[in-house]
């Protein structure tokens, strides 16, 4: 497995759109956008639900981006909000960038990647990785407190 993500970071960071320093990554994002939240409301299941079906499910994928928040500390920590059996939960990790373009979240669940596919001042837009696949990109939004 380890070798796998080794060589994953590798081939993507070739890539690449260029290096992000963990430093530019300190701070509070807010998630936006989840391309998977929009394949859902695209979708022909949801174009065909009820009024009342559909409302509920934009109040629960509203409810998921505002509580979907990422914190990167000093120390190359994260806090962040992560679901359990629809609890909300505060948890923390260790963060890993490599290569300059891919985060490495080291949590109780075990290793996750994700490739940084742009990073601005004010948004940052991660890909999650898995073994299989890329999944959808996820658009954060810095929080200026």
């Amino acid at each position: 497995m380890q070798r796998f993500l080794f060589s994953l970071i590798f081939f993507i960071s070739i890539q690449s759109f260029g290096q992000v320093t963990y430093s530019q990554l300190i701070g509070k994002w807010q998630l936006v956008h989840f391309d998977g939240i929009a394949k859902i409301v695209n979708s022909p299941e949801f174009q065909n639900a009820t009024e009342s079906q559909r409302a509920s499910m934009n109040i629960r994928i509203k409810a998921r981006l505002e509580s979907t928040v990422y914190e990167f500390l000093e120390g190359e920590n994260l806090k962040y909000i992560d679901f359990d059996q629809q609890t909300i939960l505060q948890k923390e990790a260790k963060v890993e960038l490599s290569e300059g373009v891919m985060l490495l979240i080291h949590d109780e669940k075990g290793d996750r990647l994700a490739r940084i596919v742009s990073l601005t001042e004010d948004k940052l837009v991660l890909q999650p990785m898995t073994k299989n696949s890329a999944m959808g990109n996820l658009t954060f939004e810095r929080i200026v407190e």
